[in-house]
């Protein structure tokens, strides 16, 4: 039996890809190469190698004040050995953000819970083949947004979630579309949808009421029957239900948790940033994304 296993540390690279997407595949996560890439192009990140084979993996995605860490795995073959707490060290190292954000694991909890993360809320994951949904009315608020609009839709976000995502909305509206609500000529919220996984993922939503979110989705919905589809939502976001009615069941979730770093008087709630009255997050870009 081998014992002697050489592990190293290294920054994570182009050439990890394949090995880190090899890796999500063995802990049933639906990430292809393409949506580590996305991640990727947003964040920096840690790779362990062991004998020269990816074993792990962390990332940092900074949006303005708020980091969070994501893409955690340590893989089964190498766990007991302190890895996920020496690559979580070593990629928050990269960041000093103003707070730190992820969505745990129920594995990952006590991890977190000893470098000072806090629970703020529960995230359910949604996900399905998507019925048909042409019955809705339609709503003449609804249109598709224009790529030279991503600084207005991320302004919006930024209001919601107290993160900077300008790089991330732009990164979806080339490879996605984005549907907003327009009120007299002003954009009022906003849904995306891309590529992801088995199918297509719904997030972020941004929106007034959870009415709103429902008109966004349906929008970004239609025609998309029989595909399959995945929404990540808060637990309090008034969605789950209507979500398992449009065919995308609940099949589980995580954690949202927090660790305040440098606090500051912005008036944030730490699941959905900024409370200021008029947007609030309805769906997640992903569990790592927010």
């Amino acid at each position: 039996m081998q014992t002697d296993i050489a592990i190293s540390f290294q920054p994570f690279g182009a050439e990890h890809l394949p090995g880190a997407a090899a890796l999500s595949r063995d802990e049933n996560w639906p990430h292809r190469i393409e949506d580590w890439g996305l991640v990727r192009s947003l964040s920096r990140g840690v790779v362990v190698l062991a004998d020269g084979d990816v074993a792990g993996t962390a990332f940092v995605t900074r949006f303005g004040p708020v980091a969070m860490a994501n893409m955690i795995i340590v893989g089964k073959a190498m766990r007991g050995r302190g890895l996920g707490r020496r690559l979580m060290e070593e990629a928050m190292a990269l960041q000093a953000p103003d707070e730190w954000r992820l969505v745990a694991t129920a594995d990952g909890l006590p991890l977190y819970r000893k470098l000072g993360f806090e629970e703020t809320g529960l995230i359910a994951q949604h996900q399905g083949v998507l019925l048909d949904l042409t019955g809705a009315p339609a709503d003449e608020r609804l249109d598709w947004a224009k790529p030279e609009e991503a600084a207005t839709i991320a302004a919006l976000d930024t209001q919601a979630t107290g993160m900077e995502r300008l790089p991330l909305i732009e990164a979806i509206l080339k490879t996605g579309r984005i549907a907003v609500v327009r009120e007299a000529g002003e954009i009022a919220g906003y849904a995306a949808l891309r590529a992801f996984g088995y199918g297509e993922v719904a997030g972020p939503v941004i929106a007034r009421s959870t009415e709103e979110a429902q008109a966004l989705l349906t929008f970004l919905f239609a025609g998309q029957a029989g595909r399959f589809m995945r929404v990540d939502t808060a637990t309090d976001s008034g969605l789950s239900r209507w979500l398992e009615r449009a065919g995308l069941a609940h099949v589980g979730g995580g954690v949202a948790m927090s660790r305040v770093d440098k606090p500051a008087d912005r008036g944030t709630s730490r699941l959905d940033g900024p409370s200021a009255g008029t947007v609030k997050r309805f769906a997640l870009a992903a569990q790592a994304l927010g």
